[in-house]
């Protein structure tokens, strides 16, 4: 069921050079305050243990490695689709813990939040740094068309000028769209996500930048010396497939965080940072909530990103009453979610400050 859509703020988050100092001052635009949302968690939900978290790596780590176990000792091609399934998720798994650990919510420590981050990462090849920032922006622009990092709409008329290649990279194929993402970024954002002069990137984030880049290409090279030695077969049966299924995982998962037909998306002066930070929903993955760390709870994600992921159930509950029909939620199917905005979500208006996805075959179906 989809609430209406309304707005809040996040503590401690990077904001969009062009908003307002202090966003929360705006009258009219709320019921209630950052602070009325913040008193109502339990001050424990903002506290990060070490154990706990360190708890989820170990336990995402343990599967892996026994479902290889498995796979290896069966070495059956009856099995081997249960196992890429199942080893694809506990990748998606494992990336989730390293976002906890890009958000500094993983530990107090950075130092533990960086290590963390990349034993969680550079095996499923992302850049641990490059992403975290690239995210960071995300997070700082969310429902900005011209600032969000991630999913952004593109205008009609933009839409209209697309080649046939660039709109079914971005259209219909959505859930393979990563890896590019990560070489390219997203259509009209310029660098990449391992050069430290890319537009992403503060100077003085340079080594971070060529760290993460220099342990994502190792794997590369680590990858490739195991087709070498094993065969590609091997590398396919173990991890190529795996990746894929990863990959999908997390395409589709942060395409249903911001794609809705009735999600709007503002331009100039409309936005700022506590009306675009509820541009999302959560959503309901069934028996895969405890698997992927309840990602979909990703609401309260937006406001208070340096909240662990473990806290974050506790904290949407207690806010709930205070959101009212502010808060969104949608607890239909995934597949059908995702096939009405892979149907519906197209480009938006050229014009307009407050806007809505729209489709080729019904572009005023969403007002």
């Amino acid at each position: 069921m989809l609430r209406q859509f309304g707005t809040f703020v996040q503590l401690n988050t990077v904001i969009n050079p062009s908003a307002p100092a202090d966003p929360s001052s705006r009258k009219g635009e709320l019921p209630f305050s950052l602070q009325d949302l913040r008193n109502a968690i339990p001050a424990y939900c903002f506290e990060p243990s070490t154990f706990r978290s360190l708890a989820y790596f170990f336990l995402d780590l343990g599967i892996i490695a026994g479902l290889y176990a498995i796979a290896a000792y069966l070495d059956s091609w009856w099995f081997y689709p249960v196992f890429w399934l199942m080893q694809g998720t506990m990748f998606w798994a494992l990336f989730v813990v390293g976002h906890d650990c890009g958000h500094r919510s993983f530990s107090k420590y950075m130092w533990l939040n960086n290590l963390v981050g990349h034993l969680s990462h550079t095996p499923i090849l992302v850049p641990f740094h490059g992403w975290r920032i690239s995210h960071r922006t995300h997070h700082a622009n969310t429902g900005n068309i011209d600032t969000d990092e991630s999913w952004y709409p593109v205008p009609e008329t933009k839409y209209n000028e697309m080649s046939w290649a660039e709109k079914f990279g971005r259209f219909y194929a959505p859930l393979i769209a990563y890896p590019i993402y990560l070489f390219r970024r997203s259509p009209d954002r310029k660098g990449s996500h391992f050069h430290p002069n890319s537009d992403l990137f503060r100077p003085s984030e340079k080594w971070d930048v060529l760290t993460s880049s220099f342990l994502y290409f190792s794997m590369v090279g680590f990858l490739g010396y195991l087709g070498f030695q094993f065969g590609f077969l091997f590398l396919l049966k173990f991890y190529l497939v795996p990746y894929v299924i990863f990959v999908i995982w997390l395409d589709l998962v942060t395409f249903l965080h911001h794609t809705e037909p009735d999600i709007p998306w503002y331009r100039g002066n409309d936005w700022y940072f506590l009306k675009g930070a509820l541009s999302t929903i959560d959503r309901d993955y069934g028996f895969i909530n405890p698997i992927h760390h309840d990602i979909g709870t990703h609401v309260a994600h937006h406001i208070f990103l340096n909240m662990p992921h473990y806290h974050l159930k506790t904290a949407t509950e207690a806010i709930k009453p205070i959101l009212g029909d502010y808060y969104r939620k949608s607890d239909e199917p995934i597949w059908k979610s995702f096939a009405r905005s892979y149907w519906a979500c197209h480009f938006v208006p050229d014009r307009g400050s407050k806007v809505y996805y729209q489709s080729p075959t019904n572009p005023q179906s969403n007002g």
